[in-house]
């Protein structure tokens, strides 16, 4: 599967580098105006300038932070309250591209765009695999019979530096194959992908859901694949 990070690490840096480029040219055709411009405003003292800067930076790092704090505080809350009615069936997910593309094409046929926060939250209970975003009044996003669901894999990709595991899950609807790559988010403190035996149980535990209800209405079921790793503490640690 190809990588959504370096993709939009690519982009970005392509933007950042024309827009640079663009700036220098202006800069350079148009030099005796600046000049000019330049000559026109009043003096700064020296120590004021990285002082100013210093501010601006301060307050870009609290407003962050502080965005960050309410989103982490919402993504609890919504968890709480999915888990105290799907016990066992709550996991946690962080939003990507291709994962939003898919569950928009997958969705809007009935009007409705799938709107997910940047860590959202799944439900695979034994009626399917549900997409949640709110917080403390959980709002459902998608929602996917496991009838739907063709099949489940374990797949990786690129997050930065790190290659980390994702969940594939294959969806059919009206006619409609689209494959949803869904990297589990850990919520533990300073974690980040949930990776390792975590990540491994959890990819078990849907196939299992969803081998059960398609034997429960009667519905062929998936082929079965390789053999998931488990992995071992002694093994990560060699």
């Amino acid at each position: 599967m190809s990588s959504i990070a370096t993709r939009h690490r690519t982009g970005l840096i392509t933007t950042v580098a024309l827009a640079t480029a663009l700036l220098i040219a202006a800069l350079a055709a148009f030099r005796p105006d600046v000049d000019r411009v330049v000559a026109t405003l009043p003096s700064v003292d020296g120590a004021a300038i990285p002082l100013g800067l210093a501010a601006v930076a301060g307050l870009v790092l609290l407003v962050a932070a502080l965005r960050r704090g309410v989103a982490s505080a919402r993504a609890r809350a919504r968890r709480r309250a999915l888990e105290a009615v799907h016990a066992g069936a709550v996991g946690c997910g962080i939003r990507n591209g291709a994962l939003v593309r898919g569950l928009d094409e997958l969705t809007r046929p009935g009007g409705r765009s799938a709107r997910l926060p940047g860590r959202f939250t799944i439900v695979a209970d034994d009626a399917g695999i549900s997409f949640w975003g709110g917080g403390r009044r959980p709002r459902r996003a998608a929602a996917f019979p496991w009838r739907e669901v063709r099949n489940i894999r374990a797949d990786a990709t690129v997050a930065g530096s790190a290659r980390v595991p994702v969940v594939v899950v294959r969806i059919r609807r009206d006619g409609s194959s689209i494959e949803l790559p869904m990297m589990l988010h850990d919520p533990r403190a300073g974690r980040y992908a949930l990776v390792d035996a975590p990540f491994f149980a959890t990819v078990r535990a849907w196939k299992s859901r969803h081998r059960a209800a398609l034997a429960a209405e009667g519905l062929e079921l998936p082929p079965l694949t390789g053999a998931i790793p488990i992995i071992r503490p002694e093994r990560s640690a060699a």
